[in-house]
C-alpha cells in the first residue's frame, strides 16, 4: 500500500473534522476547532495520511525548533493526540504510515518525534497500532503518567469517607445542577487553586468560554450550590462520548465541610453519566509521571477510580528508516 503524508492546511478542516467524528479513537477535543483555540502560541504541524484519496488517518502535532534541530511532536496544546483513524486501519497499513511520516519529516529537517498516545478509555475501538509501529522503530517511552478512571457500569462502591460527605451534602440541603454561572465556577477554582496550590486553571475564562460556545453539547458546568444559591464545588466535564473526563473541580472550604464535591461527583456517576463506560479524573502524576501526589490519587480511588496509564513516547528520525519489511 502507497501512503501520502499531507501537512494539514485550513481547506482540509471539514474533511479533517469529519475524519475524527467517524473514527475509532478520536474525540471533540481532536476537532480543529479545539486543537486551533490557542494556536498563536504553537506553530501547527498537523499531518493528514491518504491512500490514494481515501483519508486514512490524522495527526494533530506542532513543530519545536531547538539547537539541535526541529522536534515534531503530538501537539503541545492537547492533552493527548496520536494518530487517529478508523476502524478499516489495520496494523501493516499503520507501519506504512509511520514510515511514510518518517520519511516526509526527515525530508523536512525533523530530527525526533514526541508522541503522545490516545488513552484507551476513549477507543472506541481498539487502536494500539501505533504504539506497535513505535517500538518496532525503538522509541523510548519519556513520560508514563497515570490517570484515575471510573468504570462506571462496574458499580464500585465509593469509600466510606465519601458516602459520610455525601449524607452531609443531604443534611445541608444542597442542590445539584447544571450550571451556566462560569464567572462564580472560575472564581472559585482560581482562587483554591490558588490558596493550596500556588498555581491557575490551565485555560482562562474567556478560553473556556470560547471552548464552551464551539462545542457547547460536550462541555458542561455542574455545580453543588447552598439554599442561598452560592456555588460551593463544581465539575467541568467534557464528554466524548464513552467516556467522560472531568476537566476540572473546585470545591472551597464552605463545600467541604458539607460534602459538596461527593454529591458533584457522586451525581455526574449515578445519574447524569450513567449510562457511560467510563469517567476519567484525569492524572495524579508530576514530571512525566516520575512523581505521584499520592494525596490526590487516593482522593479519586475513593471515588472508585482505578488507574490507566498515558504514555508518551520519543525517537530519532534517520533517513531511510522504514518498520515494514
Amino acid at each position: 500500500m502507497d501512503v501520502r503524508i499531507v501537512p494539514y492546511t485550513r481547506h482540509l478542516e471539514d474533511a479533517w473534522d469529519q475524519f475524527v467524528a467517524g473514527s475509532k479513537n478520536g474525540t471533540f477535543m481532536l476537532q480543529r476547532s479545539f486543537v486551533e483555540y490557542h494556536e498563536a502560541r504553537f506553530t501547527d504541524a498537523s499531518l493528514l495520511a491518504f491512500s490514494g484519496e481515501r483519508l486514512i488517518g490524522v495527526l494533530p502535532a506542532d513543530v519545536v525548533h531547538g539547537e539541535t534541530g526541529s522536534r515534531l511532536r503530538s501537539h503541545g496544546g492537547l492533552t493527548y493526540g496520536g494518530w487517529v483513524t478508523d476502524e478499516k486501519m489495520t496494523l501493516p497499513t499503520m507501519l506504512v504510515v509511520f514510515d511514510a511520516m518518517d520519511e516526509h519529516l526527515a525530508d523536512r529537517g525533523v530530527v525526533s518525534v514526541t508522541y503522545k498516545m490516545v488513552p484507551r478509555v476513549y477507543h472506541r475501538l481498539p487502536a494500539d497500532e501505533d504504539e506497535y509501529a513505535l517500538f518496532r522503530r525503538g522509541a523510548i517511552k519519556t513520560k508514563h503518567d497515570v490517570s484515575s478512571v471510573v468504570t462506571i457500569q462496574a458499580g464500585i462502591r465509593p469509600s466510606s469517607g465519601r458516602l459520610d460527605g455525601l449524607r452531609r451534602a443531604r443534611r445541608a440541603s444542597l442542590s445539584f445542577t447544571e450550571s451556566d454561572d462560569w464567572d462564580a465556577f472560575f472564581a472559585l477554582l482560581s482562587q483554591v487553586l490558588r490558596e493550596r496550590h500556588g498555581t491557575v486553571p490551565t485555560h482562562t475564562l474567556s478560553e473556556m468560554l470560547l471552548l464552551r460556545s464551539r462545542f457547547p453539547a460536550h462541555i458542561k458546568l455542574y455545580g453543588a450550590h447552598a439554599a442561598d444559591s452560592a456555588m460551593l464545588a463544581g465539575a467541568v466535564v467534557f464528554d466524548c462520548g464513552a467516556a467522560v473526563h472531568t476537566q476540572y473541580l473546585a470545591c472551597g472550604d464552605d463545600g467541604r465541610r458539607v460534602g459538596a464535591l461527593d454529591l458533584v461527583i457522586s451525581r455526574l456517576i449515578a445519574d447524569v453519566y450513567a449510562d457511560r463506560a467510563y469517567l476519567s479524573f484525569g492524572i495524579s502524576t508530576e514530571s512525566g509521571g516520575r512523581h505521584l501526589n499520592e494525596g490526590l490519587v487516593r482522593q479519586k480511588e475513593m471515588f472508585g477510580g482505578r488507574s490507566v496509564t498515558v504514555a508518551t513516547y520519543e525517537y530519532s528520525l534517520k533517513r531511510g528508516q522504514s518498520s515494514t519489511p
